[in-house]
């Protein structure tokens, strides 16, 4: 019986995991799996999985650097765990920065097993000279941009274009319910940080535009009931009736609002398949800013606007992710449904690239083969 030890860092990777989990089971229930994971991945596996996303899943050179002796640690203590249980295959999903160095970490230690990579780390925005070195860690990439196949083994890196597992994962969730006039949605991210810099931004654009357009209504959904405290008590400090906090409804919110702001990420790609108008916001530390400036190759940072090449989806990058920047984005796509349309028209054609099958279904046939010796590590 195959077993995987499977690695993610943050709650986006944690379903990535179950799903293909899942999957695999689908091929034969005789799959065995542990790792580091999330809540999700733990419902499949058990105890077997350790749910570590919470402390995990910090963004940022400075954050990372302030955990750095608990990241170390975890390190250590995930290399001996996987050389004790000698698993048949590693699967590390997204989460690059730890990622690729337990990659590198169990070459060197002499980990036999395979070492796949399920949803490519974005090396080809900010660091392309890891490509060589990952060739040489990894037996297999399957990414979920159809432009990374040929960029990877270009390198000598065996690829596999496997879809993009939201499109299928939202496909099947169904129609939403309709969209509400005048509902503008606030999506400042699924972390504390995140909300921290972002939520205030947003609670003063809203205010802004409430203010020319007092019949608007506002909305912002919480991942966890912690987080909506948070928003509360930031709300309280700048009462707006308009608005209305939920916990857990950000797809449904995205279906429903007119237009919105979100936070860059996964979430603005998902906010283009689920057919929101949106603008993209990103505000971090500003040390973390300017490293990340000095590295990134890529001339936007959405990935829709990145698949697209142009900017579809407006930018609001750091210094002009202000609340006046935010209200007349807004404002503009208000005003103007033909933009809004044709937003929604780019975001048809891009998602349709990404595949329409079950991307999931796909990348465990892969991961099947290649344990079964159809590809092997050079």
């Amino acid at each position: 019986m195959p077993r995987v030890f499977i690695v993610v860092g943050e709650r986006s990777g944690d379903r990535h995991g179950a799903g293909l989990m899942e999957a695999l089971r689908n091929n034969s229930p005789a799959w065995e799996f542990e790792g580091l994971g999330g809540p999700q991945m733990q419902g499949i596996a058990g105890d077997g999985v350790e749910d570590w996303v919470e402390e995990a899943g910090v963004v940022g050179v400075v954050e990372v650097l302030r955990k750095y002796r608990w990241f170390s640690r975890k390190m250590a203590a995930t290399l001996a765990r996987i050389q004790s249980s000698k698993p048949d295959a590693v699967v590390l999903i997204d989460y690059p920065g730890f990622n690729l160095r337990l990659a590198e970490a169990l070459r060197a230690g002499g980990f036999g097993g395979k070492i796949i990579y399920y949803i490519s780390p974005q090396v080809w925005a900010w660091h392309r000279g890891r490509i060589p070195k990952m060739a040489k860690w990894l037996d297999l990439m399957l990414c979920i941009f159809p432009f990374e196949k040929e960029l990877y083994e270009g390198f000598g890196l065996h690829t596999e274009f496997a879809g993009h597992p939201l499109v299928a994962w939202h496909g099947r969730q169904g129609p939403g319910p309709p969209r509400e006039d005048g509902l503008v949605g606030l999506f400042p991210g699924s972390r504390k940080r995140e909300i921290a810099k972002l939520f205030p931004v947003l609670l003063e654009a809203a205010h802004l535009l409430s203010a020319k357009f007092p019949d608007l209504k506002f909305a912002v959904s919480a991942v966890s009931p912690p987080l909506a405290a948070v928003m509360h008590e930031m709300l309280a400090m700048h009462p707006l009736p308009g608005l209305r906090i939920e916990t857990g409804t950000v797809y449904d919110l995205m279906r429903r609002c007119t237009v919105g702001a979100v936070a860059s990420g996964t979430a603005t790609l998902e906010a283009a398949i689920l057919g929101l108008p949106h603008c993209l916001i990103y505000k971090v530390a500003t040390p973390t800013y300017w490293m990340g400036r000095m590295v990134i190759r890529v001339p936007h940072l959405g990935i829709v606007n990145l698949l697209a090449g142009r900017e579809v989806v407006r930018e609001l990058l750091q210094g002009q992710c202000t609340a006046a920047a935010v209200a007349a984005e807004w404002e503009r796509l208000l005003a103007e449904p033909s933009a809004r349309e044709n937003l929604q028209k780019e975001f048809k054609r891009i998602v349709n690239e990404l595949g329409s099958g079950d991307a999931y279904a796909r990348a465990a046939g892969l991961i099947a083969e290649c344990l079964d010796g159809t590809t092997s590590h050079s």
